[in-house]
């Protein structure tokens, strides 16, 4: 028998031997890679705590990314609150100046026109009888005092129009007040 005839009743050649054994070799081989693989424990340890690490890192990225974006939110609805309520702040303080000014001007207009003359001259006696005080006050005044009230004046001054229309208010309403405690 020759190899031919070996061949047509189904042994195999030679050739296919040798595949054969060829892959069995790279099956076996694979299978031993596998199986130390799995039996390196070391490296399936280093394996897994790279994943836990880089699972970690991602995480943490993702939380970081999320809490930058609420606290901008947060800051955003802070700035609009703030501009709104200076907003508000704004709104009243001009309606109330408005009031103001209008009360003020209900009680020139109230106001007869002789007592706002009075007014005027009461408001010119004041200060001209405060500028005698004042200087007789300046001449028997020990120096630290003087600048104690050096600073008042100071702040009096540049409060000099609130303080001038409150006093000639005053003096309005006491006028008035007096002149109708005489008719009675």
């Amino acid at each position: 028998m020759n190899d031919e005839s070996q061949n047509k009743m189904g042994s195999p050649t030679p050739e296919e031997l040798r595949e054969q054994v060829e892959r069995t070799r790279d099956e076996l081989g694979q299978t031993v890679e596998a199986l130390a693989g799995k039996a390196d424990v070391k490296a399936q340890a280093k394996e897994k705590t790279a994943a836990a690490k880089k699972q970690a890192a991602e995480k943490s990225a993702e939380l970081k990314e999320q809490a930058a974006e609420k606290t901008a939110a947060a800051r955003d609805q802070a700035t609009e609150k703030a501009a709104a309520v200076k907003e508000q702040a704004a709104a009243a303080t001009a309606q109330i100046r408005e009031k103001t000014a209008q009360a003020a001007q209900a009680v020139k207009d109230k106001t007869p026109e002789p007592v706002q003359e009075k007014t005027a001259q009461a408001a010119t006696q004041v200060r001209e009888s405060a500028a005698r005080a004042g200087q007789f006050a300046v001449d028997r005044t020990p120096d630290p005092l003087l600048e104690k009230a050096d600073r008042a004046a100071k702040t009096a001054r540049a409060n000099r129009t609130p303080l001038l229309a409150g006093g000639a208010l005053l003096v309005a309403f006491l006028l008035i007040r007096r002149g109708r405690g005489g008719n009675k």
